[in-house]
């Protein structure tokens, strides 16, 4: 049965965002009267995962989470020592996201698990640019070049099996160079390397190379929503995601305005 791991820890020296709306975490931030970290809890249960974790310290966040019917696990010193731990209490197979994935889709959960082939121990779901820039025109994202195109990472992980944990001794290295792809290249290698300064590696030999070095299967999983790329981390992340989701009412209020019986 698989397990989902919310991770919800308080980065060194706070959070500018929640410190600007005057909260005590980032994801108690309100959208449309509920706080991020409900909206993701809910988003998980509704793809039919029973048992979920928060990852976080004690506190308002960890009230909260119990609150919602999620244990929680204490947060460590990081993401990547914070996965370790909610691994090493919930096992294989495990999800992992963020607290402040807004906009979270109980559908890019099923599809993250559902496309995940048997034969793989991991899986990450990251989203095309021009699907990104389709869905959300304006957004700001950190993309990766490979041969294939331009790719935004949607904090949506997927460890499928024990010998997935191993990708986690090489997680901080990684998160540490996520906005550097060169570096994480460079770690698999000259040739790795070079075809990715020559635009001949796509995500997907990435990735398995990555694998590979690391001891894992490891696969990609294209987003079918660039949506899936969007979180908040800062206030114009927040001010669009509210624009969207005031749209969305919008457009649900005429629809239905539209579609009763009697009106002209």
């Amino acid at each position: 049965m698989t397990a989902a791991l919310v991770l919800a820890g308080t980065r060194p020296g706070g959070d500018q965002l929640a410190e600007a709306l005057g909260v005590a975490h980032k994801c108690l931030i309100e959208l449309d009267g509920e706080p991020l970290l409900q909206r993701v809890i809910r988003a998980i249960e509704q793809a039919g995962i029973p048992t979920i974790a928060v990852s976080c310290a004690e506190g308002p966040v960890a009230d909260l989470a119990r609150e919602l019917g999620a244990r929680v696990i204490p947060s460590r010193s990081g993401p990547s020592e914070s996965v370790a731990a909610g691994f090493a209490l919930l096992g294989a197979p495990m999800l992992v996201t963020t607290s402040d994935h807004a906009l979270l889709d109980p559908q890019w959960i099923r599809q993250l698990i559902g496309d995940t082939p048997e034969t793989a121990d991991l899986s990450v779901m990251l989203a095309r640019r021009d699907s990104v820039e389709q869905a959300l025109p304006g957004s700001q994202r950190t993309y990766l070049r490979f041969a294939d195109g331009q790719w935004s990472g949607c904090n949506l992980f997927y460890l499928r099996s024990q010998a997935g944990g191993k990708a986690i001794q090489t997680w901080k290295a990684v998160e540490a160079d996520r906005k550097r792809p060169w570096r994480i290249a460079a770690r698999l290698g000259p040739s790795t390397l070079l075809s990715m300064g020559l635009r001949r590696l796509t995500l997907q030999e990435g990735l398995a190379r990555l694998g590979k070095r690391i001891g894992v299967e490891a696969t990609l999983v294209p987003a079918c929503d660039g949506l899936a790329a969007v979180d908040v981390d800062k206030m114009s992340d927040l001010e669009t995601v509210r624009d969207l989701l005031s749209r969305r009412a919008e457009e649900s209020v005429r629809d239905d305005g539209a579609g009763r019986p009697g009106d002209s």
